[in-house]
């Protein structure tokens, strides 16, 4: 990985065939983030990685999840982009001598019953990390890691099990068509609903909906 301050021109000659990416962090979206998350000591100027290429597992290993999961769901919502950016900001702050302050402790009682009620009534809309934060009265990035200390997983995941759950209800209770109940959950079209639904159910939404309502016909047709 090759890191590139702000208002700074790059030039990358390469002799083969290469896949290259690049990811921007427009300082004007994500100062008050890193303010808030190294208690104002983080300056771009002493992350001291422009000096050439470095390693680091930890960005790759976020990067990849992320394209992974675009590849499955589409474009990321606000609420994935936020947190992986979060995460990479923190591993590139660790790797220059400025770590981010860790988190102390999970979310208290109060505002994790505010986040979850919050993503139960929003859970067709694509709501942000910020949305949340600002519910619990915290950072982004520290909001990210108390939540995932105090239910077990990160913001998104809880999410898309509450959405996984919601479909699963309209499926089996409402005649929707699996195009409206995607729509209702908080994907674009049936086609996105359908991969995510199988990689968390292991079944299609039309199977499930066909086991849970006529399970005696399922089992015959197997």
């Amino acid at each position: 990985m090759y890191f590139a301050p702000p208002n700074c021109a790059n030039s990358v000659g390469v002799d083969e065939s290469f896949l290259l990416r690049s990811l921007a962090f427009p300082m004007s979206e994500w100062k008050n983030v890193l303010d808030d998350a190294s208690d104002g000591a983080f300056t771009v100027e002493g992350l001291r990685l422009e000096k050439g290429a470095f390693r680091a597992p930890a960005i790759h290993s976020t990067l990849r999840k992320l394209w992974t999961l675009c590849d499955e769901e589409g474009a990321p919502s606000r609420l994935l982009a936020r947190a992986a950016g979060c995460e990479i900001l923190a591993e590139l702050c660790r790797l220059g001598g400025s770590p981010f302050a860790p988190a102390k402790g999970g979310l208290a009682p109060w505002a994790e019953r505010l986040c979850i009620e919050l993503m139960h009534a929003r859970l067709s809309e694509d709501i942000s990390l910020d949305e949340l934060a600002a519910e619990a009265r915290l950072s982004p990035y520290h909001f990210a890691r108390m939540f995932k200390q105090s239910v077990g997983v990160p913001p998104r995941v809880y999410l898309t099990r509450l959405r996984m759950e919601k479909a699963c209800e309209l499926l089996e209770h409402t005649d929707l068509s699996v195009t409206e109940i995607a729509l209702e959950v908080g994907y674009s079209s049936n086609q996105v609903l359908a991969r995510v639904f199988t990689k968390y159910q292991k079944t299609s939404p039309t199977d499930f909906r066909r086991a849970v309502r006529d399970p005696v016909r399922s089992i015959a047709m197997r």
